[in-house]
């Protein structure tokens, strides 16, 4: 129950539809016992088994209580053949027996009613925080982490802890009061048949318990093959061109299916222990109302302890034990289900954030001087890929760092914008450590245009209002403009409102990077990190974006990640890359002249 102590807070908003459900259930569980009660007066005017009692009898105390209520009930019979006939008072028997039902079924549905409001509140407030904290996480959470198993847990575990909740306040409110009121009046029929019954029950109680202690183990089974295989899913669908052009369906087709497989086995397995419990609780039931029979029977027929028709009743409400205990039982299957379920859902809201802002940190709103990288060295997880790294852009300069890959020129981009910490050292903008600045100013001193035109389906006006929410429509198209977009832009089918497609698959590289561009336009930082943003495109979209990029950097602060060196030729300072560590730095010129790593470099590319 740990767990669910800890999804409990999340009601606490809703806490007025909990009372309400409660005090429903109250009623639900009161006229739930009285529906089968009034079945008594019933069937003595049937039976013509009445006793005839003339007096109001008066109440002596709990002990005398089932005398009592009977008395009361011949009184009232009698009174009603007398003035009414049998027939109208078998009339208004039957009105109390429907009116009975009737109550008990309204405060039912007013219990689901008020619940549901419950149970979607916590469902909508779960999964906010969840997608929250999930934004929130750093960068380097999901490089260990399959996106479709964090798909599965804001889904598939957060709909199940919706329906385990429903199931403990059942567990909780409802079925133990339809239980306890059944009891009551179980006891104010016959104490000694009670007290008999329930000499079997616990016996019934402890064979349920055990069918269901490995219900939890098997749910985190099957919960997690579903993060799996939605992981598959997710891969498949983002890359679907590579494994047609690879003819790969085969192999794809093979993990998804092992998968489902181990799906169904687990799936198997948890839901017969599952359907174990409704059959074996109903078996045990009946065996327990079977000895009641005969041990009732024996008072009714043989001892004549027991009216006929209060025997009957008390089989009635036997059995109305049944439904909660059966309910009960499917409960606790859930909430172990849940369990499982809650605890995949607390492990991503209770990881801690490894990038965080100090509690000191300071909001920074301008870019004044220069960024200074001193001596920093950092690794993912055994792998070094900076060692002692040392430089200073100054403002308005252009820093181009160029390399073979794995060099560790995007892991700067990487830890400019503190997707990543250093290990060692520090990095400094205007002299202010940025470990020191809240990660929302810093960003927002930083545009950003990656090597993979990262883009959202949604309209190309929606695209760029990431950079700014309130952007009018001119500065949209100013920003188009300065990025060779609006050219292709105009002529879309609705020009700014026309919907770009899942990732922007409905336009070219070129496209794509020149709405990556115009988006950071828009924001118009002081600061602009470009990681190799002209890698992937052909010669007339590198010109179109190169133009963009140079039209962009004017007068910026920039630091160029680059893979084709033709377009860092003007850079301010380049710096060359080797193994994490500067081998060379200065103008092109400089370097073309040193005949080093540069060089090489430039000569692979036929520039030299």
């Amino acid at each position: 129950m740990k767990y669910f102590r800890k999804i409990i807070r999340y009601a606490g908003p809703y806490k007025a539809y909990a009372w309400l459900n409660i005090i429903s259930n109250i009623f639900y569980a009161l006229f739930g016992t009285l529906a089968f009660v009034s079945l008594m007066p019933m069937l003595k005017v049937l039976f013509d088994n009445s006793k005839k009692v003339t007096v109001a009898p008066t109440y002596e105390g709990i002990s005398s209580l089932g005398d009592y209520f009977e008395d009361y009930m011949n009184f009232f019979i009698t009174q009603k053949i007398e003035s009414s006939g049998e027939l109208d008072a078998l009339l208004i028997m039957i009105g109390l027996v429907i009116g009975t039902f009737l109550l008990k079924n309204l405060f039912g549905y007013l219990a689901m009613f008020f619940i549901t409001f419950l149970r979607n509140g916590v469902l909508k407030d779960l999964r906010n925080d969840l997608y929250k904290k999930t934004v929130n996480l750093p960068v380097a959470f999901y490089s260990e982490k399959r996106k479709g198993d964090t798909i599965a847990r804001i889904s598939t575990d957060v709909l199940e802890i919706q329906h385990s909740f429903l199931s403990i306040l059942e567990l909780i409110i409802r079925e133990p009061l339809m239980i306890l009121f059944t009891i009551v009046a179980m006891l104010a029929l016959s104490v000694k048949l009670t007290i008999f019954v329930f000499i079997f029950i616990p016996v019934s109680g402890i064979i349920i318990s055990m069918i269901g202690k490995s219900l939890k183990k098997h749910s985190d089974k099957v919960q997690q093959e579903q993060g799996f295989f939605l992981s598959i899913l997710e891969e498949t669908l983002g890359g679907l061109k590579i494994i047609k052009g690879f003819n790969a369906e085969k192999i794809f087709n093979e993990k998804f299916q092992q998968s489902t497989s181990r799906f169904f086995k687990f799936s198997n397995s948890l839901l017969n222990r599952q359907n174990l419990a409704s059959p074996t609780s109903e078996f045990l039931g009946i065996v327990v109302i079977a000895i009641l029979l005969w041990y009732g029977g024996s008072m009714v027929l043989v001892e004549k302890s027991l009216a006929p028709e209060a025997f009957i009743v008390y089989m009635g409400l036997a059995y109305n034990i049944l439904t909660p205990a059966k309910a009960i039982s499917k409960a606790s299957y859930n909430v172990k289900k849940g369990n499982a379920a809650a605890e995949r859902v607390l492990e991503i809201l209770e990881t801690e954030s490894t990038i965080q802002d100090l509690p000191n940190a300071k909001v920074k709103s301008d870019f004044n001087s220069e960024i200074t990288i001193n001596n920093i060295s950092f690794a993912y997880e055994d792998e070094v890929v900076l060692k002692n790294f040392s430089l200073k852009v100054p403002k308005g300069n252009t820093v181009a760092l160029v390399g073979q890959s794995g060099s560790g020129k995007s892991t700067i981009a990487n830890l400019l914008t503190r997707f990543y910490d250093v290990n060692e050292g520090a990095i400094e903008v205007d002299g202010l450590n940025i470990k020191n600045v809240t990660q929302k100013s810093l960003r927002a001193l930083m545009g950003l245009v990656t090597q993979d035109s990262i883009l959202f389906n949604d309209s190309v006006r929606g695209n760029l209002k990431v950079a700014k929410e309130d952007a009018t429509d001119e500065e949209i198209i100013a920003a188009l403009k300065v990025a060779n977009a609006w050219e292709f832009v105009e002529n879309l089918p609705k020009g700014i409102e026309t919907n770009i497609g899942d990732s922007g698959n409905k336009l070219s590289g070129g496209q794509k990077q020149r709405l990556s561009i115009a988006r950071a336009v828009l924001k118009n930082p002081p600061i602009m990190i470009l990681d190799e943003a002209t890698s992937a495109l052909d010669t007339e979209s590198e010109r179109l974006v190169q133009d963009a990029l140079e039209k962009m950097m004017l007068n910026r602060t920039s630091v160029v990640i680059a893979h084709r060196l033709s377009t860092i030729q003007n850079a301010d300072t380049i710096v060359v890359l080797s193994k994490g560590e500067i081998v060379e730095q200065g103008k092109h010129e400089e370097l073309l002249q040193k005949k080093g790593t540069y060089y090489n470099l430039v000569e692979m590319q036929s520039l030299a």
